[in-house]
């Protein structure tokens, strides 16, 4: 078998060298010409592609490994791309979330300096950089640093990729700047969890720790994710790395770099996909598509005449045929957009426009709408606001209507063993007593000395939480 297959190795090769002695014949390239044009792309991409090096506290999950009763402090690294010439770079959340200080360093190329004949390549410029926003939800943010004429990578359209595409990814694998590999799309639309419209770009291109935040490029060198994890038993690349796709990236990028935080639509749904022992439960004569389990008598939907039961055969001329397409083909949808479906109730069958509205239940809302009384507590590096009733809207679980509502949290806030502050966090007491309004937390954090332990009684989600850290300004 050894044998056999080594001979049919050298076969293979021995063709490949032959015909990359010759032109390209009826369409097929040389393998000579496939080298080279793949070596240009490398070129051509690299320098949008940057290391980004993080100085932060560790994750929770090391900390408990460790056992230490006081965050630790560590210097991480990974990957970011140039996206706007102004310096605007997209990356990781994991990558940046945690971070207290911020530097990127901007390939030499990227600032105009020349490469160099040398094949050991000198060393890029070294930048500060500062965050400019956080989605979570899709695990990207956007940095910024002060530079100007960087090297745009141009988005592509991840929406055509197909299983097989040969694709290629840039980034700094356990901190080797300026790494490339390839490979081809395993899967498209591959979704981790279930009911979830976050969907990711399968491939086998090999992706380590350190490459989160880097360029996955289609062959003509357009920007079609962003390498986000893998799937690995050894912490290494085993073959099944996942991209987010540069259509939701765009998305993310251009709304958090003109509102600082995404907002994300609705149409107020719950989406259902029919199975053949639905259908036939309910008497419907198609076995597959999606029915309307719910609809909010509130919502664009209700608005536009959907009722619960309705049967939805497509969204904008794509036929729907299942619900979890229903609700990734509207992930992405702006704010104030028109959807158009297609729609059977019984034997009639009509066509509807919705216009999608923002989603109730998005905390990052808490900043725009803050009531005018608003102040920063530079002691626990948030802006809080009392809990109005248009706060309180956005916060159904809650066990009062009294508590401090935390509705920012800067970069460098506290962080404790039982991770950090969040917005939407209602602070119930500072070291056991209570607080009922901004005017408790202010005067009870006035007081606090650097050093000093503090701990939080926080309301989260409607569960109640300590939160423990010293005082480090």
């Amino acid at each position: 078998m050894r044998v056999f297959v080594l001979s049919y190795i050298l076969l293979i090769t021995g063709a490949a060298a032959a015909d990359s002695q010759t032109t390209s014949r009826g369409g097929a390239i040389a393998l000579g010409d496939l080298s080279k044009s793949l070596q240009d792309l490398a070129q051509r991409v690299s320098p949008s592609v940057v290391q980004i090096f993080v100085t932060g506290y560790a994750p929770q999950e090391e900390q408990r490994e460790t056992g230490s009763g006081e965050p630790t402090m560590e210097r991480s690294s990974g990957s970011g791309v140039v996206l706007d010439a102004e310096g605007f770079i997209v990356t990781n959340a994991h990558v940046v979330e945690n971070a207290t200080r911020l530097e990127v360093e901007l390939p030499i190329t990227a600032t105009g300096g020349a490469p160099g004949r040398s094949i050991i390549k000198r060393r890029g410029r070294l930048v500060p950089a500062k965050i400019v926003g956080i989605d979570h939800e899709t695990d990207l943010a956007v940095v910024k640093v002060e530079a100007a004429g960087l090297p745009a990578l141009s988005f592509g359209d991840s929406d055509a990729l197909r299983p097989g595409q040969i694709v290629m990814a840039f980034g700094s694998p356990l901190g080797l700047e300026s790494s490339v590999t390839m490979g081809v799309v395993s899967a498209v639309a591959r979704q981790l969890e279930a009911e979830d419209p976050m969907i990711y770009i399968q491939t086998d291109a090999p992706i380590n720790p350190g490459n989160s935040g880097g360029a996955l490029v289609d062959s003509d060198g357009h920007l079609v994710g962003i390498n986000t994890l893998i799937y690995s038993q050894s912490g290494g690349s085993e073959g099944i790395g996942f991209a987010a796709p540069s259509n939701i990236v765009k998305n993310v990028f251009t709304q958090i770099r003109r509102n600082g935080r995404v907002r994300r639509g609705e149409v107020g749904v719950s989406p259902q996909t029919i199975t053949p022992v639905l259908a036939e439960a309910l008497g419907l004569s198609e076995e597959g598509g999606v029915i309307l389990a719910d609809v909010d008598p509130k919502g664009p939907a209700a608005k536009s005449g959907v009722q619960a039961g309705d049967i939805v055969l497509s969204l904008d001329g794509k036929a729907m045929e299942n619900g979890r397409q229903f609700r990734v083909n509207l992930y992405t949808r702006p704010i104030g957009d028109e959807v158009h479906l297609d729609v059977q109730r019984g034997s009639d069958r009509r066509q509807v426009s919705i216009t999608i509205a923002e989603r109730d239940d998005d905390l990052g809302r808490l900043a725009e709408i803050a009531a005018i009384q608003r102040e920063l507590l530079p002691e626990l590096g948030v802006v809080v606001v009392d809990l109005t009733d248009r706060i309180a809207k956005l916060l159904p679980e809650r066990r009062s209507d009294s508590g401090a509502v935390i509705v920012v949290v800067a970069p460098d806030a506290p962080f404790s063993q039982q991770g950090r502050l969040q917005a939407g966090d209602i602070v119930r007491a500072i070291n056991g007593t209570p607080v009922r309004n901004i005017t408790d937390l202010k005067h009870l954090s006035a007081v606090l000395k650097t050093g000093s332990a503090v701990a939080l009684l926080l309301e989260r989600q409607g569960d109640l939480m300590y939160l423990a850290f010293r005082v480090a300004r």
